[in-house]
């Protein structure tokens, strides 16, 4: 039985997402203020944070930020308002693994907590790219998020793991951003593609010698993406 973190301070939405959740079959641990949440989070041992952003106390943003600073990689699923665009774009590159807008359907937010762990499982699955993957002295680790680059040591989000991960299992091949939107968060979520491209900006920065000339990741002006290893370097 998977154990989710619950964060809404809305007492009335909070019951309900409760009696739902336990009756998909989770347990469910509440907390209904921003501070309570990282001494609730390290006591116990959960499987997914769903969090609304709005929170008396420290933000949902803050708190997802200072989780993936602990080095957790624990799924959390962000609870937003209806046009906040920008601020479900800072979510998702902070660390958060999707979101779900107010007002919903309880249906369609099970469905979105049962494809997090689904997705989890393909990132860890053994297909082309294994465990890690290692391409002129850079490699991504796609189990511990641990990636190497020209600039150093750094850490992936889960889904920049996943973006790359479905690249390089296509290396060579045209991918599209609605492919990857697809693939990735399981709808388009965006009538625009620019989370996308934000994710691709940051694998660059972190496996280019040069972002503005990619050698690994490059665009495909009007279609999307290829990961491609020039002869020389494999």
């Amino acid at each position: 039985m998977k154990t989710i973190l619950l964060v809404e301070d809305d007492l009335h939405v909070a019951d309900g997402l409760i009696i739902n959740l336990e009756a998909d079959g989770f347990q469910v641990v509440h907390v209904d203020h921003g501070n309570q949440v990282l001494s609730e989070f390290e006591r116990g041992n959960f499987d997914l944070i769903l969090m609304d952003i709005m929170l008396p106390g420290m933000d949902g943003l803050a708190l997802c930020k200072k989780i993936r600073d602990m080095g957790s990689t624990i799924p959390i699923l962000f609870i937003t308002a209806r046009d906040e665009t920008e601020q479900k774009i800072e979510g998702l590159l902070c660390g958060g693994d999707d979101y779900i807008t107010k007002p919903f359907d309880v249906n369609e937010l099970l469905a979105r907590i049962q494809g997090i762990f689904r997705r989890q499982a393909w990132l860890s699955s053994s297909e082309k790219a294994e465990d890690s993957f290692e391409f002129d002295n850079r490699s991504v680790n796609f189990k511990t998020y641990e990636a190497k680059g020209p600039g150093g040591n750094f850490e992936l989000t889960r889904r920049e793991c996943m973006v790359l991960k479905y690249l390089i299992e296509r290396e060579g091949e045209v991918v599209s951003r609605d492919q990857l939107l697809d693939a990735i968060w399981g709808y388009r979520i965006f009538p625009t593609n620019r989370t996308i491209d934000n994710f691709i900006l940051k694998l660059r920065k972190i496996f280019e010698n040069n972002p503005k000339n990619p050698q690994y990741i490059e665009t495909i002006r009007g279609v999307g993406y290829r990961f491609k290893i020039p002869k020389n370097e494999k």
